[in-house]
């Protein structure tokens, strides 16, 4: 943890050139990834007016490794229940939305109902609550949708190696947790209460989770909500560090960016800290970074974003794309009957999203496992 901290830190940007970028633009041609300072120079301010360069070195590397396929899932929230006080979060505890959490016949029904799309690999995600979404009721979820997909994400509270060994026992492959921001100042302001304050067991979480069993990590930060370039260096660095850890763990990196409140042009004023917005210029950047850093891990980017950025970037760099998307508890099938976490921007269907890709010569792959 503290070698992604210092090196966050100590990360200045604005030192680097535009020759400094066309090196690290040289670096990819091999295929094998960047240095570390490649990896800085391509997040810096002088490697914006290359983006054209940036973002066809990312499409080359992106093709060697994952040829024309990207990845389909949905998210299945089952409770909104939340213990932590997030300033920025709407399942935030003090927040006075609609709470909900589905009974197991209804997770069942969820499930049925996303199978009918040809989905084959499903998020189940909840608040962070061990009085209401402990480890054993998220296993039964996990056993639940099981009987109807191949492969099963979970984004729920941090958990122990054990509670993790029994997730995965109950059918879950992989474990997304972000850390927000490796600002560890503005991670105290913006996590006033809650398990979720203490920030060196949710950086360990990856560790944990491949120490219990599962196939696969995810990492990520709420760009914007702290320095968005020092933020993503450390994602990288911390994805970095896992995979060279643990060799077969499959790295997956998210990239969730803050974004103005429904229905005005303004960033969320209270939050306690000063927001650094993204533009999807920058936003782009820092993907194709991730690309040429972490060549063979899988990239998603979320339905926060709109359609037109989604419909370019997984011809450029990402990999993974969410469809059929609902954020409210439940909503697959019927009216979701908890609140959303937030609004997404991207509200196309499986059908839309696979002719999409199609008409981009891209492949949509439902699952890229075998269970024998």
């Amino acid at each position: 943890m503290l070698a992604v901290l210092e090196q966050r830190n100590a990360f200045d940007y604005e030192k680097f050139t535009h020759v400094d970028v066309k090196h690290a633009l040289e670096e990819t041609l091999d295929f094998r990834g960047l240095s570390l300072q490649g990896f800085m120079a391509l997040l810096s301010p002088a490697a914006a007016p290359l983006l054209e360069e940036l973002a066809q070195a990312a499409q080359r590397v992106k093709k060697v490794h994952f040829g024309n396929n990207i990845s389909l899932f949905t998210p299945l929230y089952i409770a909104n229940y939340c213990e932590d006080e997030c300033t920025y979060c709407g399942f935030s505890r003090f927040n006075k939305i609609k709470r909900a959490k589905l009974t197991d016949w209804q997770i069942e029904s969820e499930c049925k109902e996303i199978v009918k799309s040809g989905l084959e690999e499903v998020l189940i995600l909840t608040g962070e609550s061990q009085a209401f979404s402990n480890y054993k009721y998220i296993g039964q979820a996990c056993k639940t949708a099981k009987k109807y997909f191949r492969a099963i994400g979970i984004e729920v509270q941090p958990m122990n190696v054990d509670e993790y060994k029994y997730l995965h026992n109950s059918g879950a492959d992989f474990v997304t947790v972000f850390q927000e921001t490796y600002d560890t100042d503005v991670y105290d302001i913006v996590h006033p209460g809650g398990r979720k304050r203490i920030f060196p067991y949710r950086f360990d979480t990856a560790e944990r989770a491949l120490l219990g069993g599962f196939r696969g990590v995810a990492f990520g930060a709420l760009l914007g909500l702290a320095d968005f370039r020092k933020d993503a260096l450390a994602v990288g660095l911390h994805a970095m560090q896992i995979q060279k850890k643990f060799p077969h763990a499959e790295i997956s990196i998210s990239c969730p960016r803050i974004r103005p409140i429904l229905g005005d042009d303004n960033l969320p004023s209270d939050i306690g800290v000063p927001l650094t917005p993204v533009t999807e210029e920058q936003l782009l950047q820092i993907i194709c970074a991730y690309r040429l850093f972490l060549p063979f891990a899988n990239i998603t980017v979320s339905t926060r974003e709109n359609e037109k950025f989604r419909n370019e970037i997984f011809k450029i760099a990402a990999t993974k794309i969410s469809a059929g998307v609902s954020v409210g508890v439940g909503g697959h099938g019927e009216e979701a009957v908890g609140d959303e976490q937030f609004e997404i921007d991207d509200v196309r269907s499986v059908p839309e999203i696979c002719k999409m890709l199609k008409n981009a010569k891209l492949q949509p792959v439902m699952s890229e496992y075998m269970y024998l």
